[in-house]
């Protein structure tokens, strides 16, 4: 694409269904991460997996991580990209939120700051990852720098925050 700008994302993976030719969680997240490359989204880092208890009616536990990516992409492309790949993968959209999933793939920050449309729905920085432990961890150890263009803190720092917060919570 002769002049298009290059697009950074921070994705959140996550997985907690058996896919019937992949496997477990961890090895779908890995085939997801393969068939981003596959649709001409480089792949620059990738977080550790981490196991985490579901959030919402889902009784399986999640592994869940999260991708450095770039992409000449604007985020309601990369959101038709992902939502495609979701669906590659068997993931079917039921009325229940937070149900078990095979993949999911979120967008939670974007190099060029605030993002929000209503066709297609898409609030980036994602609304809730601040209070996310699945998110935020894995997304210190690769884009710890990375600051929230609402709050101007740094990843590490909403980290810190967050963790602070969950102590004192006695969690």
């Amino acid at each position: 694409m002769a002049g298009a700008t290059t697009q950074h994302y921070l994705i959140a993976l996550g997985s907690n269904m058996r896919h019937r030719r992949i496997g477990a969680p961890r090895r779908v997240i890995a085939a997801a991460i393969a068939a981003m490359a596959d649709n001409g989204i480089a792949v620059l880092a990738v977080s550790p997996l981490m196991r985490s208890r579901p959030v919402g009616p889902s009784r399986r536990d999640y592994v869940n991580g999260t991708a450095l990516i770039e992409t000449p992409l604007a985020p309601p492309a990369l959101l038709a990209a992902l939502k495609g790949m979701e669906r590659a993968f068997g993931r079917r959209r039921r009325a229940r939120r937070w149900s078990a999933r095979v993949i999911d793939l979120d967008i939670i920050l974007w190099s060029g700051g605030i993002w929000t449309s209503e066709r297609p729905r898409l609030t980036i920085p994602h609304p809730a990852f601040r209070q996310r432990d699945f998110v935020l961890h894995p997304a210190r150890s690769i884009a710890g720098d990375w600051r929230d263009p609402v709050t101007g803190l740094s990843i590490a720092q909403i980290t810190a925050r967050h963790d602070r917060c969950a102590r004192t919570r006695g969690r």
